[in-house]
């Protein structure tokens, strides 16, 4: 919807007042559900409701008594980092009978609770439904045996319910992830990225078992994201035969002098005949038919450890906000809803329509239907497992299509984590489209150089987990060089050039575009794939390597915080990259829980500067003795990161000291996080793809001419959906002053830091509130 269509609802109309909302965890723990926890008791108390922790989930519900007790701001703070979940969950039996739920309603009705958020799996979020249903008539059974008088029957006679999926399986239809999902992935990265450097050495072969007993969306995330030889899942059975086949890939890669193998076992993986395959039967194999030394691991319960990531947190903190407003505006009309994310939007579901269909996938596996069970699991998963089965597998030259078009990928601008991952898969869908792929090395400038060569399959095996740019990358820009690269595209032969990198990449094929009338080599489809720790480029929400810079500043954050665990009373300054763009500072402040981000798309004054000093200063009152500002390093001339350091060391005097940190490259650098592998890898073989089909279309009497503006686009994700945007269009919505697009959408993020750090503000609500349906994919999607 446009600016212009919706008048803005903002939430100051909404009240709590006078209601009371109960915050439980049930099932499984995952990270990401204690900043689920904290933002729900904020955003409440915020909007003055009384907020109640359900200790040990629906048993405490059931026990009452100190299980159930009333917050305050103060009770939430500095959980955010924590993983698992502080107020404890428990696989409760007493509520699964109605006994225990008439138990569980007499000790919500004594305290007013009739809101409540349930955090936890699809057996939680069902239990809760079934307890909204019951809820009349436990409390008319209640007043009947004399335990609650009429009036309360009356008063609080409906209960509404808002869940948020905490679980790190991601088995829940409706949302593309669950709260600690992304979190376990970097877990299960971290262990893939250390034992490829132990098989490196001895030449081994490693089974690793991920979690995942009716969902692969672990192991398949995880295998896309390093790269492995082969993973079972339960949705997608290999074929008969596929004993065979595995062993004869993994002697090719070894073959091939490739000294590793990983092979991914989900615990639920099965066979075409539904019999479990499991990851010591997969070792068994390996070792009795090509005898190579095999080792497996069992990650277990290590996936569900650990701190949530940047991700995890901040999709965490917007759902908990998003379920306090949907509680608000509940009426007895309206089903009990999940507040999920789809793309990069937050929805309301219906609670049941997700479960049912989770429900379905199970029964379309148990039934032996697989590829319905992968298209129940939605879009997501389905481009996940075909990028998979796109970039694994390598078909044999003679069944390789034969296009003679040559193709040349290129990094430019700064470095960022993902890049490789991209180049891997541009060059991996080129060779099975049937191009001959070619990498030019150092950008522009050595594309200008003749710094060109062909590149194979092989070449970029084991990239995804490297970080910063193999092929390497300069900042250099076209313009002085056009008349080299012509030459070099002619001498090459190249019918079509792919560049992954930032806004250099953007302004690059802008001038290579404006160069078509001079130069012929230049009509050509061109794509960009954008890649930048800033994510300041026009056309996309993300960026490659944002993600991990955020996990950096989000981690460097949490350990400052502790390193003031002893020091009473200390505030830490701390200066992002980003350029003029505040997406790193404002996103590091919602992940990391700081006070104030200072950015230089919201102007801000001295007053405002006063504000905050006196707001960390009321807040060194409490039991809360710490402060965190962000800034990014251009937000404003003036007040530089050693101004406000000096500002904030006068004014705190006898109050707080200071400190500042400045993160410096340390942001660009770091292996990249699964995020960024995974969204570099899709969004490459999408942008490969493209370039495939503009060859085709513009191939006319035996060469290539492409010279209008579509043929020379940007791949961005927009909202919900990867879209092809002409670069020509895309300058209207650009600042080319401060390299930045002018509309942001994280912007609207920007009130929720400032809520979950108690400062007023106005939060426009118009884009939440609309209950969608699940959206049931065609048949042949």
């Amino acid at each position: 919807r446009s600016a212009m269509d919706h008048q803005p609802k903002f939430f100051e109309n909404l009240s709590g007042t006078g209601k009371a909302i109960g915050v439980l965890t049930s099932g499984g723990d995952a990270q990401g559900m204690n900043a689920a926890v904290r933002a729900v008791v904020r955003m409440g108390i915020y909007v003055k409701a009384k907020v109640y922790f359900v200790y040990e989930g629906y048993q405490g519900m059931v026990d009452g008594g100190d299980n159930i007790v009333e917050v305050s701001w103060e009770s939430v703070s500095s959980i955010l980092q924590v993983g698992g979940t502080v107020i404890g969950s428990a696989r409760c039996k007493s509520f699964r009978t109605r006994e225990g739920r008439l138990q569980a309603a007499y000790n919500l009705v004594q305290r007013g609770i009739t809101n409540l958020c349930v955090i936890g799996g699809d057996g939680s979020l069902t239990g809760a439904n079934l307890f909204r249903e019951e809820w009349s008539g436990l409390l008319e059974e209640l007043a009947q045996e004399g335990k609650i008088d009429a009036d309360a029957v009356k008063k609080y006679a409906y209960l509404n319910i808002v869940g948020m999926v905490g679980s790190i399986d991601n088995d829940f239809c409706g949302t593309d992830m669950t709260i600690g999902t992304d979190s376990a992935l970097h877990r299960i990265i971290e262990v893939v990225d250390a034992i490829m450097t132990t098989a490196q050495s001895h030449q081994r072969t490693f089974v690793l078992e991920v979690m995942g007993r009716h969902c692969g969306y672990l192991a398949l995330v995880s295998a896309l994201a390093c790269g492995a030889d082969w993973v079972f899942i339960p949705e997608y059975p290999p074929e008969e035969g596929w004993e065979d086949t595995m062993c004869v890939k993994l002697s090719e890669n070894r073959a091939r002098k490739k000294r590793l193998n990983i092979i991914i076992v989900a615990e639920g993986a099965i066979d075409c005949h539904n019999k479990p395959i499991t990851s010591e039967k997969v070792k068994d194999l390996v070792v009795q038919r090509l005898g190579f030394d095999t080792r497996v691991t069992i990650l277990g319960h290590v996936q569900r450890g650990g701190t949530p990531s940047a991700f995890d947190r901040i999709l965490a903190s917007r759902m908990g906000v998003e379920a306090v407003l949907a509680l608000l505006e509940a009426t007895p009309a309206t089903p009990a809803c999940v507040v999920s994310l789809s793309g990069n939007q937050a929805v309301r579901l219906p609670l049941m329509e997700c479960v049912q269909m989770t429900q379905e996938v199970q029964k379309a596996m148990d039934e032996g239907r697989f590829l319905e069970a992968v298209r129940l699991r939605g879009r997501s998963f389905e481009n996940n497992l075909n990028t998979y089965k796109l970039l694994s597998h390598r078909k044999p030259d003679a069944e390789l299509p034969k296009t003679n078009f040559n193709v040349a990928v290129l990094n430019v601008g700064a470095p960022a984590a993902g890049m490789n991952a991209a180049v891997r898969a541009a060059v991996r869908v080129g060779i099975t489209e049937g191009h001959k792929m070619f990498a030019v090395i150092d950008g522009f400038e050595g594309f200008a150089r003749g710094k060109i060569k062909e590149i194979s399959w092989g070449d970029v095996g084991g990239w995804t987990g490297q970080g910063g740019s193999i092929l390497g990358t300069k900042r250099t820009l076209p313009a002085k060089y056009l008349e080299k690269i012509a030459e070099q595209m002619r001498t090459n032969n190249i019918n079509a050039l792919m560049v992954i990198g930032g806004f250099e990449a953007y302004l690059g094929l802008l001038e290579l575009s404006a160069a078509r009338e001079k130069h012929d080599e230049f009509c050509v489809p061109m794509v960009m794939v954008p890649a930048t720790v800033s994510n300041n480029v026009p056309g996309s929400d993300f960026s490659i390597g944002a993600d991990t810079a955020l996990n950096t500043i989000t981690d460097t954050c949490d350990r400052i915080k502790q390193s003031a665990s002893g020091t009473k009373r200390r505030v830490f300054i701390i200066e992002t990259m980003g350029g003029y763009c505040g997406y790193l500072a404002n996103m590091g402040a919602l992940a990391a829980g700081a006070d104030a981000a200072y950015i230089f798309e919201e102007q801000f004054d001295i007053r405002e500067l006063q504000a905050n000093v006196e707001h960390l200063t009321e807040k060194m009152k409490t039991s809360i003795q710490r402060g965190l500002v962000l800034r990014n390093e251009n937000c404003n001339e003036n007040y530089t990161t050693d101004f406000i350091y000096q500002l904030y060391s006068e004014e705190g005097k006898g109050v707080f000291d200071c400190r500042k940190n400045v993160l410096g490259h340390m942001q660009q650098g770091g292996a990249p996080s699964p995020f960024d592998r995974n969204f570099g890898t899709k969004i490459s073989a999408k942008a490969m793809q493209w370039i495939s089909k503009t060859l085709k279309e513009t191939y006319r009497k035996g060469k290539v001419f492409a010279n209008t503006d579509d043929s020379v686009c940007l791949l961005g994700m927009r909202r919900r959906n990867l879209v092809f945007q002409p670069v020509a269009e895309l300058k209207t919505e650009t600042d080319f002053v401060h390299r930045i697009p002018k509309e942001q959408w994280w912007l609207k993020l920007r009130p929720l830091m400032k809520i979950l750090a108690k400062y007023k503000t106005s939060y426009d609500v118009s884009d939440s509130g609309q209950l969608e349906h699940v959206a049931m994919l065609p048949k042949e999607a």
